[in-house]
């Protein structure tokens, strides 16, 4: 799944760069592959420790803003990435994509990247669209396919499998572990 995922984000021109917060090695090896940057400040503290050092790093360096996303969406496409750059408006902004139902937040573009503070879990679609209204900040919520469908659960393998959701490498490997069990 990291695979196909990181493979999108680097088919993706519109982006300045991509870092990812990880300390397994494996995980740092493909990021070193697409020539991402590698962080690994709060990666042992979970997804929302993870995104905020990033979001502290990258505020403290200036960028323009942030985009945020998960490993576990094998379904995205640099199209679907594009169309997340292209609804973001000007910052202050805030822009997600919803999880398939509509509990999670799967993807978050920030500009600049400290403009809402993020907080993930099972439930952070809804708290998340506060925080940026609390900021004075309107969200810009874009319904994606690939980027909506994660992988939490054996259930939603197989729902993303039917729904043609899975990327290459995701699916060669669905199909190899299928085989293994016929």
């Amino acid at each position: 799944m990291l695979e196909d995922v990181f493979d999108a984000l680097a088919a993706c021109a519109d982006l300045a760069g991509i870092a990812v917060v990880t300390v397994e090695p494996v995980a740092q090896a493909l990021a070193v592959r697409i020539g991402a940057r590698v962080l690994s400040e709060g990666a042992r503290d979970g997804h929302t420790s993870a995104v905020s050092a990033a979001t502290m790093l990258l505020a403290a360096e200036r960028r323009a803003g942030m985009l945020t996303l998960p490993g576990d969406i094998p379904g995205v496409t640099p199209a679907e990435i594009a169309i997340l750059l292209a609804r973001h408006a000007p910052a202050p902004a805030f822009t997600i994509a919803p999880a398939h139902d509509r509990r999670g937040s799967n993807a978050i573009l920030c500009s600049p990247p400290d403009a809402v503070p993020l907080a993930f879990g099972d439930d952070s679609f809804l708290p998340h669209l506060a925080a940026a209204r609390g900021r004075g900040i309107v969200p810009e919520i874009v319904e994606l396919a690939g980027i909506g469908m994660d992988i939490d659960a054996p259930g939603d393998l197989t729902l993303a499998a039917a729904r043609g959701l899975l990327g290459p490498r995701t699916q060669r490997t669905l199909t190899a572990w299928r085989g293994m069990r016929e």
